[in-house]
């Protein structure tokens, strides 16, 4: 049988090192998944039961893996349904191909059924590059410009392929004007600032007396190096959502989380210091950073177009992140430790004590704060964590310590409900013999979480670890909206939009094949937590938790206090309980009296 488009396709992909797919099949890209089958294992299918998930995935093992992150789907919806999981990919800056199918292309342009303007669609989410084949010699150069350009850009790209070009025999460009002869590879060069730049930089930095820290996802891979800046300079670090693995929580310096779900020593950090090194973060909001003019800035992104954008830096260095801190170190005059870091220090020691009170606060029935809490000194080694977003990602954020050898993420950019069940998936393709822990608000359970299940019981006995739990809080409310509606907007709690079904999670996943347990009981939770940790199944460890404890910033400002109290007089539904929990907790410092 003559090799067709599909079966290069195929070959290619495996060429370049594609050894996963994550989508869901479809007529209009049967060629593709016929090549799959007749080439005996070399790529692996993932079945993902929606498309959208399918590219969260892809997104998440581009995260977890550092390789290229592949979905695919057929034509029209089977297309559409992959956008939010690539805008995903592309807000975190992931390496991410997308290849869906296409009707024919003589019914092109006639308004056929399924036809979709793909390239036109994918314009923006793939727009570092994104291209329709028209025939056999062209795909060679289209997929290996697809991969390239996701790789080093680090972004998303797009294939789109009509469903009778994928059937046909393939043939190579031939040597003639207006051909293309394309080839496989890319190895990441190495990205350094000038000499002078980094002169400059450590100007500032020795300068400083009270030098904080900032690091994101960029210095993922450079926990070390970062150690030993902030050691020299006498630093303290906070870290940005997507960083939180960089820096391990067990360091006396390290102040956690910054931002709304953020943590008191960083805003305090922030907020005192003279001079702020940022290293790979795109961290969004300026107003957890130093007021401009109070603090003089250095910056360390691979990417020039995030530098000087959060906050105006004075030396901006384009290079990555470990490489550029290693040269820089030599340069930097070591600080004693003062009474900065000394204060940065106490402060972190009162922090975790002020979590550890709150998270034994009462509730009813449980404290979701508890719920984070007793997981943290249960994690194991080399664990993966996934959080949705919502309420829980402010448990994941301020509550859970991170130990050196682990690894967690999340929908950073585009925080994305529904991301966190795809994107423990795709950590144990990327990682087998890992286990997995996914954080999810009972909202993202519904959304699309709950379905995904089902792909977890159809694939888990390939793992080498089978260690996945799915932590559900369920509260019966899209508790983190329910809270900006009260501090933000100054609006009680909307029951139409907020309130949502109870849904029995762990039984759910009993019915499918896996491990169900449910804790009403805080005094049982740590006993579930092991009980989940130690099974041979797949575990749904469904907590019913209380909504009325805010997942709140770590500043609270007059204006959020003035919104809150404005809620209250509103007649908010829950008022009785959102005074009992909030003063045990965040808002105790705005509601002087309250009992």
């Amino acid at each position: 049988m003559a090799q067709t488009v599909s079966d290069f396709i195929v070959q290619r992909l495996h060429q370049w090192g594609v050894r996963h797919l994550f989508g869901y099949p479809g007529d209009g890209i049967n060629g593709v998944f016929g090549a799959l089958n007749r080439a005996e294992d070399k790529i692996g299918f993932v079945q993902a039961r929606h498309e959208g998930m399918a590219a969260f995935m892809a997104s998440a093992y581009a995260k977890f893996s550092g390789q290229l992150g592949v979905c695919i789907a057929t034509s029209g919806p089977g297309a559409s349904h992959l956008v939010t999981g690539l805008y995903d990919a592309l807000l975190d800056h992931q390496p991410v191909l997308a290849i869906v199918g296409q009707q024919a292309r003589n019914a092109l342009g006639g308004h056929y059924q399924q036809e979709v303007d793909l390239v036109s669609m994918f314009k923006d989410v793939a727009g570092a590059y994104v291209a329709q084949a028209s025939s056999p010699a062209q795909v060679r150069h289209l997929i290996d410009r697809a991969v390239r350009i996701a790789l080093a850009r680090r972004t998303v790209t797009a294939i789109v392929l009509p469903n009778d070009l994928q059937e046909e025999p393939y043939e190579n460009p031939p040597r003639a004007h207006g051909t293309l002869h394309s080839g496989v590879g890319y190895s990441r060069p190495s990205i350094m600032p000038h000499e002078a730049d980094l002169e400059r930089a450590a100007e500032v930095l020795n300068a400083g007396k009270k030098v904080a820290m900032l690091i994101g996802a960029g210095a993922l891979h450079a926990t070390d190096e970062v150690i030993a800046v902030a050691d020299c300079l006498s630093a303290g670090c906070a870290k940005a959502l997507l960083g939180k693995a960089a820096l391990p929580d067990d360091l006396p310096w390290v102040t956690g989380s910054i931002g709304l779900l953020g943590t008191e020593p960083s805003y305090n950090m922030m907020t005192a210091c003279d001079t702020l090194l940022m290293v790979g973060s795109g961290f969004p909001y300026s107003e957890f950073l130093p007021k401009e003019g109070s603090a003089r800035g250095v910056q360390i992104e691979i990417d020039a177009s995030m530098m000087s954008i959060r906050f105006p830096m004075e030396v901006g260095l384009v290079g990555d992140a470990a490489e550029t801190l290693r040269a820089l170190l030599p340069r930097l005059k070591p600080k004693a430790d003062g009474a900065w870091r000394k204060g940065i220090e106490d402060d972190v020691a009162k922090w975790w004590e002020t979590l550890d009170d709150r998270a034994h606060q009462p509730a009813a029935p449980i404290n979701p704060q508890l719920v984070a809490w007793e997981l943290s000194s249960r994690l194991p080694e080399r664990a993966i964590i996934t959080s949705d977003s919502g309420s829980c990602a402010n448990w994941f954020a301020r509550d859970l310590k991170i130990r050196r050898g682990m690894t967690a993420s999340l929908s950073g950019g585009l925080a994305s409900m529904g991301a966190a069940v795809p994107y423990a998936l795709a950590a144990k393709y990327a990682h087998p013999d890992r286990p997995v822990i996914a954080l999810v608000g009972d909202g993202a359970m519904q959304m699309n979480n709950m379905a995904e299940l089902i792909t977890a019981a159809k694939y888990w006995r390939s793992w080498r670890d089978p260690r996945f739990i799915v932590c559900v809080f369920n509260n019966e409310d899209l508790n983190q909206v329910t809270w900006e509606q009260r501090i933000i907007n100054g609006d009680p709690k909307f029951e139409a939009s907020q309130r949502i079904p109870d849904v029995p999670y762990s039984r759910f996943a009993e019915m499918i094949g896996l491990t169900g347990i449910f804790v009403d009981s805080p005094q049982l939770l740590g006993s579930a937590w092991e009980q989940a940790l130690a099974s041979e199944i797949p575990v749904v460890l469904e907590v019913k938790t209380d909504p009325e404890v805010p997942p709140l910033p770590p500043h609270i400002t007059l204006q959020q206090a003035k919104n809150f109290s404005l809620a209250l007089m509103k007649g908010d539904p829950d008022q009785t309980g959102v005074i009992k929990g909030a003063a045990r907790q965040v808002l105790e410092k705005i509601l002087p009296g309250k009992e």
